[in-house]
């Protein structure tokens, strides 16, 4: 879905929301990816290779999806990595170092990641701050409380009807943290296809000024999308914390980079205005399938990197590219 403004004769302006998805490209290059390390790997075609990918992108995923309605609206997050560890670390620590029950502790944590985005929020609002800026000092914010009072140790001990969320399997298939993950992305599209707010977001990322004078309450929607990133992050932090039974402050260190490159990859522009769920999903799929393919043809974590990165300056340079000829 992209938003575009239009001008018309009375030199008024309205946001027209074309609906297509624009997933086709990158679900292309998805497809041409699996074929491509399917003749290379002989154990990637496999349903228990899917499996693991889908295990693995589960973290990133979570934390894209919040960061797609953040790069809609025109904006950034950078702090969601950190804010994954703090909210871990809080609920960690609560539960662990002063013996709260642990249904508190989680809603603590899932709270603090909220409030962290509400501080992200009202920096670019209210004080006028740049995302970037205003979502980097977050970042080193987050990321210093988490070490602050918690020394920084490593938080174990975590119950273990929680680590199972993330290590039985039903049907034999799908874990829980992943099918909440998955639950969320369909969330995440009915949102932003079916409810007028979710098409508000592509206005304002548009022309937040146009968007305005339609009477959208601008302010509040951008301070709502970095709220949603918050807890996302924080919820992405119980699901690592699941995935690895242990939690430390410096877990999450460079997963925002990862989120925003699935989302630009999914084909959502850096510019506002454009991306979905769908392509979001298939770029964190062309992410995990990166991972999966170049360990099993024996390539260093490096060549994923150098190729990640310029799968990005791709999608930004084609995305200018439509801009400019529009």
């Amino acid at each position: 879905m992209t938003a575009r403004v239009e001008r018309f004769s009375e030199g008024e302006k309205r946001v027209r929301l074309d609906l297509t998805s624009g997933v086709w490209g990158p679900l292309v290059g998805l497809v041409a990816l699996s074929i491509f390390f399917s003749f290379k790997a002989d154990h990637f075609f496999t349903v228990q290779n899917a499996i693991i990918i889908f295990d693995q992108v589960t973290v990133y995923g979570i934390l894209a999806i919040g960061m797609t309605f953040v790069i809609i609206t025109g904006g950034i997050d950078l702090s969601v990595g950190s804010v994954l560890a703090f909210s871990a670390m809080t609920t960690g620590w609560l539960f662990s170092a002063l013996g709260m029950p642990f249904v508190p502790a989680l809603l603590c944590g899932l709270l603090a990641g909220s409030v962290c985005g509400l501080a992200s929020g009202l920096l670019i609002t209210f004080a006028r701050l740049p995302p970037f800026i205003a979502t980097l000092a977050l970042m080193t914010v987050a990321r210093g409380l988490a070490n602050k009072y918690t020394d920084g140790n490593v938080v174990s001990g975590w119950p273990d009807a929680f680590n199972t969320l993330n290590t039985t399997r039903h049907f034999g298939l799908i874990t829980t943290t992943t099918a909440f993950f998955l639950l969320l992305v369909v969330a995440g599209w009915a949102f932003l296809r079916f409810r007028p707010e979710g098409r508000n977001l592509y206005a304002i990322g548009g022309n937040p000024e146009v968007a305005r004078l339609a009477g959208i309450p601008v302010r509040l929607y951008i301070v709502g999308v970095y709220v949603l990133a918050g807890a996302l992050a924080a919820i992405a932090g119980m699901a690592n914390a699941a995935r690895l039974q242990t939690s430390q402050p410096y877990d999450g260190l460079g997963y925002e980079l990862t989120a925003i490159a699935a989302v630009v990859i999914g084909g959502a522009s850096l510019s506002g205005g454009v991306g979905s769920m769908g392509g979001t999903l298939i770029g964190v799929l062309i992410i995990g399938v990166l991972n999966s393919g170049l360990s099993q043809i024996g390539a260093q974590t490096y060549d994923k990197d150098i190729i990640v990165g310029l799968m990005i300056a791709a999608a930004v340079a084609f995305d200018t590219l439509i801009r400019r000829r529009r």
